[in-house]
């Protein structure tokens, strides 16, 4: 049906965290569908990767999940919400630092839009943007929650941050933007 291990890892700041490794067949999906359904909800996750694997009748998705092994993990707080990702414990410094002003950079929008800036992209979209070192508009289409609307209004004006961003830490380090493969 599916099979499952584990591995340990260490982030920059010393952080454990865990991964699952994931079969899913694409004949009788039904049963491993609800265990990986189960298996997101009850962790705290910081990344989710997927590749399709076509053999045939014998075809599957691999999914590689990261998610963090703490206390807290797969709890809920008192409302009965999703426990909240705190992305300076999951981040590098630096990537920490451009996340930061990915979500000023939403604030403003959310702002002159008079929408939540979560109705422009989650703090989830935003880490992952930091991530997967998102340069176009097609790196950020394969984003979950990102589609072309979401690209035609915002994707411009965040990709023009990155850019800007990038050419600065390549300046800081000596580098030149071709050099560079962060973005």
């Amino acid at each position: 049906m599916w099979s499952v291990s584990g591995a340990l890892a260490k982030n920059e700041k010393g952080d454990i965290m865990q991964f699952e490794f994931i079969v899913v067949p694409v004949q009788n999906i039904e049963m491993a569908q609800m265990e990986l359904n189960k298996f997101l909800k009850s962790h705290r996750i910081v990344t989710v990767q997927k590749e399709f694997v076509c053999e045939g009748s014998n075809s599957f998705w691999a999914v590689s999940i990261e998610y963090l092994d703490d206390p807290g993990e797969g709890q809920k707080n008192l409302f009965g919400r999703k426990q909240k990702v705190d992305y300076r414990d999951v981040l590098s410094d630096l990537d920490f630092t451009l996340y930061s002003k990915l979500r000023e950079l939403r604030k403003t929008i959310a702002e002159s839009e008079g929408v939540p800036v979560y109705t422009i992209f989650t703090n989830d979209q935003l880490a992952e943007i930091v991530t997967k070192r998102v340069a176009s508009k097609t790196d950020m289409c394969k984003i979950a929650g990102i589609g072309e609307a979401k690209i035609a209004k915002y994707a411009e004006s965040f990709l023009k941050l990155l850019k800007s961003e990038n050419i600065k830490e390549n300046e800081k380090s000596g580098k030149s933007v071709s050099d560079d493969s962060r973005l």
